[in-house]
């Protein structure tokens, strides 16, 4: 049994990590195996994500002044809160991926930069290209008016010197 120095000093851990973020997802596992946990885990390890079981009561307390104060109502039975502070999106697919595949993992609800978000809104958050698919569509459009000026500036000295190249081989040909 934890003694409450120790209890105290969980709480001032969610509570800093909680502070920073505007991005979480709350959702219950109730009959997940711990295989599936662990698979859970090392997925949201791989795309930087953090995933933590909290005790109600420890959650609630931890979440009062911070970002996610709007979830503090839903920490009720088994309770993980999956949360980022950069991509709420990749948080999102991450999460509703493996619920598709598991259906003990359900969704209770979310927080989107620092806005509490519904249940339902959360499989249109992962169904959202992620920021680095924006980003690389953006470059490409601020990208393609200049490749295709440059294709139109070379365009001229390569039909010339193909030009000149059918001149000369019709030449050798007459020759």
């Amino acid at each position: 049994m934890k003694t409450k120095e120790q209890k105290e000093q969980d709480l001032a851990v969610l509570r800093e990590e909680f502070g920073n973020m505007g991005n979480a997802l709350i959702v219950s596992f109730q009959g997940l195996p711990v295989e599936k946990d662990w698979e859970l885990r090392k997925a949201m390890r791989e795309a930087n994500l953090n995933y933590r079981v909290v005790k109600n009561t420890l959650g609630r307390l931890a979440v009062e002044g911070t970002p996610l104060e709007s979830l503090k109502d839903h920490f009720i039975g088994m309770t993980a809160v999956a949360y980022s502070d950069k991509d709420p999106v990749g948080l999102a697919k991450v999460l509703s991926k493996f619920a598709k595949e598991n259906a003990q993992i359900t969704f209770k609800a979310g927080v989107v930069e620092g806005r509490a978000i519904n249940v339902k809104d959360i499989s249109a958050l992962a169904s959202m290209p992620s920021k680095e698919e924006l980003i690389s569509k953006l470059m490409f459009l601020l990208n393609a008016p200049a490749q295709r000026l440059a294709t139109v500036v070379n365009a001229v000295p390569r039909n010339l010197a193909v030009v000149v190249n059918q001149i000369a081989d019709k030449k050798r040909e007459a020759a």
